[in-house]
């Protein structure tokens, strides 16, 4: 394990230095002697997404960060975020930011589509059950922030000044945590009144061992007995998920109404009572 995350840690830090730079995978396996297929399989499983899709993700969060910190052209911030033309720059950010880069640029907010991933080399065997989802404490909050910088993807419009807030107001309320050692491994808030599930983010080196089912069942025998659960996430056929819409519907999520979020379009998911039974 340690071996291939040093392995992936390589492949990150290639992909970080060379970001102003056409990459795909081909590129990518060629530089870090590996073939391609070998690499596709082992990048997906550990980080939670192809080669091309962090690429992408991490380019055009650089991009957003030009655009609204430095007064570039668009087509300089387009070649300088490894794009060979601006129609190409435009189409791709539109895709993922759901505006232009010039309207983008005159909001004069960033977020990020997705962050420098970091890995941790030592991944417990232990199998987790609901009695390790515990109530999160004011201590947990820098632990928790260093989860949501590596789940970001799963969140549009992300604002870290304003989630850290969100996130201070609702420990040792409202907000649930799974730890292994210094690690967070998983954590989710919640609204009492609305019954929503405001944040639900689970380690990518650990989001095949089914935390997230057990903090569903925490969540509805423990907080929110008998009430309807909701969570909103990514439209049918954006580009920007990543599998949050499939995640939700194996969790036996059922859709709902087309929202617009801090000015992203979305969708609500509910998980009914008798949905209840999917999630065992």
């Amino acid at each position: 394990m340690e071996n291939l995350i040093m392995n992936i840690e390589t492949v990150i830090d290639y992909i970080e230095s060379h970001l102003d730079e056409k990459l795909d995978l081909e590129k990518v396996s060629e530089a870090i002697h590996y073939s391609k297929y070998h690499l596709h399989r082992m990048f997906t499983n550990t980080v939670g997404m192809t080669v091309h899709d962090y690429v992408q993700r991490r380019q055009l969060t650089e991009a957003a960060k030009l655009l609204v910190f430095s007064s570039k052209p668009i087509i300089e911030v387009a070649f300088f975020c490894g794009y060979e033309s601006q129609q190409a720059f435009s189409s791709a950010f539109k895709s993922m930011y759901k505006v232009p880069p010039a309207q983008y640029r005159d909001r004069g907010t960033f977020y990020p589509l997705q962050l420098q991933f970091v890995l941790h080399k030592i991944i417990s065997p232990k199998v987790f059950t609901k009695e390790d989802v515990c109530i999160a404490k004011v201590e947990d909050i820098q632990a928790w922030m260093d989860l949501m910088r590596l789940v970001i993807d799963g969140y549009p419009a992300m604002d870290e000044a304003d989630y850290l807030h969100e996130i201070s107001k609702a420990i040792e309320e409202r907000a649930l945590i799974l730890k292994e050692g210094n690690i967070m491994i998983g954590a989710m808030t919640f609204s009492k009144n609305s019954g929503s599930i405001d944040f639900l983010g689970i380690h990518p080196q650990y989001r095949n061992q089914g935390i997230q089912k057990l903090f569903l069942e925490v969540l509805l025998e423990k907080h929110l007995p008998g009430r309807e659960i909701s969570m909103t996430t990514y439209r049918e056929g954006d580009k920007a998920d990543t599998g949050h819409r499939d995640l939700l519907k194996s969790l036996g999520f059922a859709e709902r109404e087309l929202l617009i979020e801090y000015g992203y379009p979305t969708q609500r998911f509910v998980l009914n009572l008798s949905d209840k039974e999917k999630t065992e």
